[in-house]
């Protein structure tokens, strides 16, 4: 029973969309003939102890807020619960910040054969980053996923630092071309976060967590929810159009998006809004599989 309350706190389900930006930056690294296998193996591997400590994290300072109650209409987290303790919770997530870190560390140093200096300091940096904004998205009493900047926060590490944080550790230096795909990863990663915020919208107001959503209400959501994915999809456009006649198979992504909005701006039931989070996370997902398998060909 415990073990399997674990595996759910892990949320599995969110670790595809987490490694999207990891795959599609090391593979536009690849395709311009840098590559080195063990990099990404620990880049993906940091990239998941990052994902399931942020899980972790979020179940603990929603439980301790009064968040996680039976209102909340998405699954039942491990706390919440009553089957993992809120002390147990705080154990996982030091273990997961160690983890997080001597992974980062090991994936730096593997990384360090031709950076300066200055650039080693900036992953040191962006490394412990990560781990306090993977906790303090609801820990604490300045949580900032309570005062609507968690959209921000998401589109930085999901987009900018996965894509280009993960483009850079092979080839050293950045160029300004990859921007366009960590802004599609970016902008698609927000997504899913509002949807998840429309879900919650009633429930999160009455306990104080003051989203974006919460902010705007229901139907300006949608309308900013229209926003984050049209240009993930204009950046797409951008980002495959130098694959020539290979580049319309992007347009299955582009169609199952689009399906997906009309669906958001038609919804009017909350819960509702819960089955499209898996599907606007595997269609970003799909994306970097897609250039994954275009730039090998």
């Amino acid at each position: 029973m415990k073990i399997k309350s674990w595996i759910s706190a892990f949320r599995l389900r969110t670790l595809p969309l987490s490694l999207s930006g990891i795959i599609l930056g090391s593979f536009i690294a690849r395709e311009h003939g840098y590559w080195d296998p063990s990099i990404f193996f620990f880049a993906l591997l940091t990239t998941l102890f990052f994902q399931v400590l942020s899980n972790l994290a979020n179940d603990l300072g929603d439980s301790q807020k009064g968040t996680d109650n039976e209102q909340r209409i998405g699954p039942m987290r491990a706390v919440q619960s009553g089957v993992i303790s809120q002390k147990e919770m705080k154990k996982a997530v030091i273990v997961f910040s160690l983890l997080s870190l001597f992974s980062a560390s090991y994936l730096i140093k593997l990384s360090s054969l031709g950076m300066n200096k200055e650039m080693i300091s900036i992953y040191g940096i962006l490394a412990i980053l990560s781990i306090l904004a993977a906790i303090t998205y609801t820990v604490g009493k300045r949580a900032y996923g309570y005062n609507g900047f968690g959209d921000v926060f998401v589109f930085i590490f999901f987009g900018l630092v996965s894509v280009l944080g993960s483009y850079t550790l092979y080839t050293k230096h950045l160029d300004w071309e990859v921007v366009f795909p960590a802004i599609t990863i970016g902008m698609l990663s927000t997504a899913v976060l509002n949807l998840n915020n429309m879900r919650d919208r009633i429930n999160d107001a009455n306990a104080g967590k003051i989203t974006v959503v919460v902010k705007l209400g229901k139907e300006k959501a949608k309308k900013y929810h229209l926003f984050l994915v049209i240009i993930a999809i204009v950046s797409l456009i951008f980002s495959v159009s130098h694959f020539g006649f290979l580049q319309y198979v992007f347009l299955l992504p582009v169609v199952l998006l689009a399906a997906h909005l009309k669906k958001v701006l038609t919804t009017q039931d909350e819960k509702d809004f819960d089955p499209e989070l898996k599907k606007v996370a595997l269609t970003t997902f799909g994306i970097s599989i897609i250039y994954l398998i275009i730039s090998i060909i």
